[in-house]
């Protein structure tokens, strides 16, 4: 059992590490003034969940999940 913690607490620490870099790659949520001149609109604003930055959420929120669901595991005692 001692190996699979061991295993466990790696991955861990790798989730840690790329989500903190997927948090630091996102872009800010104000729109600034883009959204005076209608930029938001634009193809890329309509389709954020296809883009780079839909996928960074995406990802994001998936390395969450693993993190909790690591971090409950690696609490119990077995």
């Amino acid at each position: 059992m001692a190996i699979l913690r061991t295993i466990l607490t790696i991955i861990f620490v790798l989730v840690c590490i790329v989500s903190v870099i997927l948090v630091l790659l996102q872009e800010g949520k104000s729109a600034g003034l883009g959204a005076i001149a209608g930029a938001a609109e634009s193809y890329w604003g309509k389709n954020k969940g296809r883009s780079m930055e839909g996928n960074l959420v995406k990802g994001t929120i998936a390395l969450a999940v693993t993190f909790f669901v690591l971090a409950i595991i690696l609490n119990l005692n077995f």
